[in-house]
């Protein structure tokens, strides 16, 4: 399997997984265009995109989504409370609420197909209708995806145990969030538990929780105010480093909001560390 990470952050999400067989689009929070020169640049071809899979419905994660489903003509895989909700808040140039045409409804806790693709959806604690995480499964690889959340259930915990590789958010650093420009309601609401996950809190997993199976792990939708790469990197290398894992033999790396990583890829002819 493969993921490449086009935008990550609060003006976009928007990765591509795929198998050997397809790609899929998890979130569409940044324009067609700019989606299809990213795919572009980092190799991906938007010919393999076989779905694209929606994890809520904030601008940041919808932004693109219409026109993008509809130039691809690819299915949308949603589930029915955040169809209804990014419907109410979206209009067409006439002011009308938008359809998706190509849609499928999943439900959390329930895997499905697309293409040789199993995904399964989970529940996270973010506010929005219906949020949730995913694990990717093909090939003999897992890969998990989870940002937008306030904590780590243990639900969510266990869904990302024996993950090849994963992305998951490290979004604030508590201090700079206290002290930076956000008003006092939307720091509130960010260290909330329907908020955003902290560099402190994924530390905390990572000396407690985390299983250490992972051959790459991706700190994902930094605040552009309230956080900085080098500040992200240090906490989650240092609680790696406590638990005895050498982030040497397990790759971390940030996602980007302005371009995307090069792609980052496990398989048979690619060595899986931490087995």
């Amino acid at each position: 399997m493969r993921m490449t990470v086009l935008a990550s952050g609060s003006r976009g999400n928007s990765t591509v997984l795929s198998s050997s067989q397809a790609s899929i689009l998890v979130d569409a929070g940044i324009s067609c265009r700019e989606t299809l020169k990213r795919m572009k640049i980092a190799g991906e071809d938007p010919q393999m995109l076989k779905a694209i899979v929606i994890s809520h419905e904030h601008q940041d994660h919808v932004a693109g989504l219409q026109v993008l489903a509809r130039k691809l003509q690819i299915p949308v895989y949603i589930t029915e409370a955040t169809y209804h909700s990014w419907r109410r808040s979206t209009k067409d140039a006439e002011g009308k609420p938008v359809k998706l045409e190509r849609r499928e409804h999943f439900q959390v806790g329930r895997s499905f197909e697309i293409a040789d693709i199993t995904v399964m959806a989970f529940t996270i604690p973010h506010d929005a209708a219906d949020p949730c995480g995913f694990t990717f499964k093909a090939d003999g690889v897992k890969i998990g995806v989870v940002t937008d959340l306030g904590y780590l259930p243990y639900s969510v915990k266990d869904h990302l145990r024996r993950c090849d590789g994963l992305m998951i958010e490290s979004n604030h650093d508590l201090e700079m969030l206290r002290n930076g420009p956000y008003p006092w309601m939307v720091k509130q609401r960010v260290a909330s538990r329907v908020g955003h996950l902290s560099n402190a809190a994924l530390a905390d997993f990572f000396q407690k929780d985390y299983d250490g199976h992972a051959a790459f792990l991706v700190l994902a939708h930094l605040s552009e105010h309230n956080n900085h790469p080098e500040i992200a990197l240090k906490a989650a290398k240092d609680a790696l480093d406590l638990q005895g894992r050498l982030f040497q033999s397990c790759g971390v790396t940030v996602a980007q909001q302005d371009k995307p990583l090069q792609p980052l890829c496990l398989g048979e002819n690619i060595p899986i560390l931490n087995r």
